[in-house]
């Protein structure tokens, strides 16, 4: 049997593997830091008007910190965006995990992202990105694509169930709730800072939705 004491290099390797995960947790938990930052410092104050300076004080790391893990605020942006975009399935799937009926399902769906716009920075943040992405000099995702196609299932499903009666395309009806829903959510934060956001929802679901059913 080999011992692992005899060669240098094998010991070498076994210490040394601690400190690198640690290193990782410690790179893993900053870069946290600096999502949560950035994502508060766009969702108040909009991309033009944020610098990395301004990430990197409110994460209370050194502006070196962000350039090592961002190019440059684009990227940041751009990071903070897809962290929107990872919560949006998260939501969808402790809703559909209820396994209510499809209209249910959908209005739940609009109250709980709701919900999440109101009071997490990432979805404010991301919100605003994707208004502001024409000065976001970066590939920014696809607006919403996944959560449309969502919805437009859902419908579907209601409409063979016979719980949805209307004779309009499901696509375009899920298109005008998705684009009613992120346009209440825009009204509501320029109007009153988003705390009227869940009403203005449950009129959509109630006027759009459960009047077709």
């Amino acid at each position: 049997m080999s011992n692992l004491n005899s060669d240098p290099r094998a010991a070498a390797a076994t210490k040394a593997a601690p400190q690198r995960e640690l290193k990782q947790e410690r790179a893993s938990r900053t870069r946290r830091q600096l999502l949560n930052a950035a994502a508060t410092a766009f969702a108040e104050k909009g991309f033009p008007a944020v610098t990395l300076q301004d990430i990197a004080d409110r994460a209370e790391v050194t502006k070196g910190a962000v350039y090592f893990h961002f190019a440059n605020k684009e990227a940041v942006a751009v990071a903070v965006t897809e962290e929107f975009y990872s919560q949006l399935p998260a939501i969808a799937e402790s809703v559909t995990a209820r396994q209510l009926p499809p209209l249910d399902t959908v209005a739940q769906l609009l109250l709980q992202t709701a919900v999440a716009l109101r009071d997490n920075p990432v979805m404010q943040a991301g919100a605003r990105l994707q208004i502001e992405r024409n000065l976001v000099d970066a590939d920014m995702p696809t607006p919403f694509s996944e959560f449309t196609q969502l919805i437009t299932e859902l419908l579907a499903q209601a409409r063979n169930e016979g719980t949805l009666r209307t004779t309009t395309d499901i696509g375009s009806m899920a298109r005008v709730v998705v684009a009613a829903f992120f346009g209440s959510q825009h009204v509501s934060w320029i109007q009153h800072d988003r705390e009227d956001l869940t009403d203005r929802v449950q009129e959509i679901i109630d006027v759009v939705l459960f009047r077709h059913a």
